[in-house]
């Protein structure tokens, strides 16, 4: 089992969004960077625990648990000529850009904000969303980092 943290930004497609999808299922398309994308053809698994985070917006923090629901696969976006992530150096025989579904599982009681863990980075270890310049959309994340944000979400915030 691993454990993942995927930042969205919440008006463009956010824990609400993905709730309302089909069977709460949605494909996690347009990722374009080779690291996170890395990360899901070679690490993600079908169970994978995820943490929904929400960026770009006025209070940034975990909102909720997915979980990986497919196996890796070609990212149709990447050869759709109409798409904003299309791709036209990728071979169809060969995709650059994969994706996972991923399907909701919970929101957080409570949102566990990035300024709280910040608050607390020494709890965290070497948690990259807390690392400085980091800008990946997808990161791993450990057991014990995973288990101090639920721990996190049970406490008031300061």
């Amino acid at each position: 089992m691993n454990y993942w943290l995927m930042k969205s930004e919440p008006d463009v497609f956010g824990i609400e969004h993905l709730k309302a999808c089909k069977d709460k299922t949605e494909p996690w398309d347009g990722i374009r960077n080779y690291q996170a994308r890395n990360f899901i053809r070679d690490d993600m698994k079908k169970g994978d625990k995820v943490f929904f985070y929400h960026s770009n917006c006025t209070t940034p923090g975990i909102v909720g648990i997915a979980k990986v629901a497919s196996q890796p696969y070609p990212d149709p976006t990447q050869f759709d000529a109409g798409s904003n992530y299309f791709d036209p150096k990728s071979d169809p025989d060969d995709p650059r850009w994969v994706l996972v579904d991923i399907q909701h599982v919970r929101d957080l009681k409570r949102t566990v904000t990035l300024k709280e863990m910040k608050a607390r980075a020494d709890e965290f270890g070497d948690f990259q969303l807390l690392a400085r310049g980091n800008r990946l959309s997808i990161l791993p994340v450990s057991k014990d980092q995973w288990d101090q944000v639920l721990k996190m979400e049970k406490e008031n915030p300061a």
